[in-house]
């Protein structure tokens, strides 16, 4: 199965140990700091990756010091970066992170928003057969011509899996819902649920947005996770780890997800191999850094899913 990736690329710096986020006119000292591969699509990328799939990323950086560092650390993730682009016009997008009981963002976006669905041709589409795109609401290039890709992949065979992001603007633009009527999978958190359906009620939220063929699914962080299927809601819990940094696990859980999907494994295994890609990725700074290999993986799910018949079918992979 080869997935291709189209999404933004930039770094994270990530601040750990806060005992509080920082407050206007105050400083609070971190004990931890680390430079990392950043941007929920390129996290996902390298999650999938690190799992054994063979995944390739499109995208945009600026041909400055960040851009390198990002096209490396993807490359060194086990990913295809032969169809990154760097322009000199541009200049790489950038993330501040801050970490204590809660997560704190500051995003320059730089060459996160250049990206346009123009510049993915059909020759391109027609390696792969997956394709995943994250943060519609930072890539604001793309959004427009985003359904029209969708469009496209899906007449061509592929699957199509989104992950909307935060809207920093907090309009919850409904635009969405025109890309949504050619997505197979779409993965949420529970704020971005609220903000697209209108509802803190979970369980309506994932009524409202789950129509039709598509595939709905909101990560609950401690509480787990939940997806909209059929009519049918179906739930994971989250597993308990030494928690070091929230960074990126959402984007992780959708690596552990789709490999799962991909295989066509049961909804209920799918959700606790993202669950578990997901807590894991928190052991370490960064986004990337925790993220576990499949035999790591595999060894949790076997504890997990131990006694349950739907794990009779793990054994569908490679």
């Amino acid at each position: 199965m080869k997935i291709l990736v189209v999404g933004e690329l930039n770094a994270d710096l990530v601040f750990g140990g806060l005992r509080s986020l920082p407050q206007p006119g105050q400083e609070v000292l971190a004990s931890d700091f680390s430079l990392e591969l950043g941007s929920s699509s390129a996290i996902c990328a390298a999650g999938l990756a690190k799992l054994g799939e063979s995944v390739s990323f499109l995208g945009k950086v600026g041909a400055d010091d960040m851009g390198a560092f990002c096209v490396r650390a993807l490359a060194a993730a086990g990913v295809d970066v032969s169809l990154v682009q760097a322009d000199a016009a541009l200049q790489t997008g950038i993330t501040a992170s801050f970490s204590a009981e809660d997560r704190a963002l500051v995003t320059y976006p730089g060459a996160i928003a250049q990206l346009t669905a123009a510049e993915i041709p059909a020759e391109t589409l027609a390696q792969f057969q997956h394709l995943h795109v994250s943060s519609y609401y930072l890539q604001s290039g793309l959004q427009s011509g985003l359904a029209g890709l969708f469009e496209r992949a899906k007449a061509m065979g592929l699957t199509v899996s989104l992950d909307p992001g935060y809207d920093p603007a907090g309009e919850w633009s409904q635009g969405i819902l025109a890309v949504l009527r050619y997505c197979d999978v779409f993965l949420l958190n529970e704020l971005e649920l609220a903000g697209l359906a209108g509802t803190p009620d979970v369980v309506a939220g994932l009524r409202a947005l789950g129509g039709g063929a598509r595939l709905t699914v909101v990560k609950l962080g401690a509480r787990g996770c939940a997806a909209w299927w059929d009519g049918q809601l179906y739930e994971a819990s989250a597993i308990t780890v030494d928690v070091v940094d929230t960074t990126g696990a959402g984007d992780s859980f959708n690596a552990g997800f789709l490999r799962s999907w991909l295989r066509q494994e049961p909804l209920e295994q799918c959700l606790a191999c993202g669950s578990i890609c997901g807590g894991l990725s928190t052991r370490r700074l960064g986004g990337c850094g925790g993220q576990a290999d499949w035999q790591e993986v595999e060894g949790w799910l076997e504890r997990t899913l131990r006694g349950r018949a739907s794990y009779a079918t793990m054994s569908n992979r490679e």
